[in-house]
């Protein structure tokens, strides 16, 4: 794409305004690419565990338990796009790329206290219309247990989704009360959550967990189609 300010009567003869000339055209590029705006077709939710003397390595160790580490990995915010198809990992892992740049929500979390209780989790929450958008909520505690863990995650997607949906709720109320309440309402279809818990290596060694769901853009249609079947 040529920029504008190639046109007669600006032709920059000094660094700095060529610099900015080139920035110019990287933001046109980039307001005019599809790939920056593409809305993810799948997903795929996938944790693991890494224990080393070095913290960095302990969290790529758990990016290799999870299967996401040839991934340059990009961390967005929570939101789970409107006909998104979960797929499993297996399939999912298929369609990532060394190097590639992979979006991903993900909950990590890292000790080298002996023995110390952690925890990474995901929560998800779907509306019932495929149409609307949902929730992803990411939790990493210190001392809880992955199904305490994994149920306030859980907790925590489905009541942004329902405050979203106009649902009524006493917010004080016990999650597997308000976990009916949503469900009965006929806007939220299901909630869910995956959590990776470990405790803290006995030597001091540092230790990860990581939680993450993976956003893919180039399933195929038929594929992805058969997958979900």
């Amino acid at each position: 794409m040529t920029s504008p300010l190639h046109g007669e009567g600006h032709q920059f003869k000094s660094g700095r305004a060529h610099y900015f000339q080139k920035v110019f055209k990287l933001i046109i590029y980039l307001k005019n690419s599809k790939k920056m705006l593409y809305v993810p077709q799948a997903m795929f939710f996938t944790k693991g565990k890494g224990v080393h003397k070095d913290y960095l390595q302990s969290f790529e160790l758990s990016l290799r338990d999870a299967g996401i580490e040839k991934c340059n990995i990009v961390t967005v915010s929570s939101i789970y796009p409107p006909g998104c198809k979960r797929i499993p990992k297996e399939e999912g892992i298929r369609y990532i790329q060394p190097g590639a740049l992979t979006f991903c929500v993900m909950a990590r979390n890292a000790t080298n206290e002996p023995n110390r209780l952690i925890a990474a989790s995901l929560g998800v929450a779907q509306p019932a219309d495929d149409t609307q958008y949902g929730y992803l909520s990411e939790h990493h505690p210190f001392g809880e247990t992955d199904e305490k863990a994994g149920e306030y995650a859980e907790d925590l997607a489905a009541t942004m989704l329902a405050t979203t949906l106009g649902l009524e709720f006493d917010p004080n109320t016990a999650w597997d009360e308000r976990e009916k309440i949503y469900k009965m309402s006929g806007k939220i279809v299901k909630t869910f959550n995956i959590t990776q818990s470990a405790e803290g290596d006995k030597n001091g060694l540092w230790t990860s967990v990581l939680a993450a769901a993976v956003l893919l853009d180039k399933v195929p249609p038929k594929t992805l189609e058969n997958i979900v079947k």
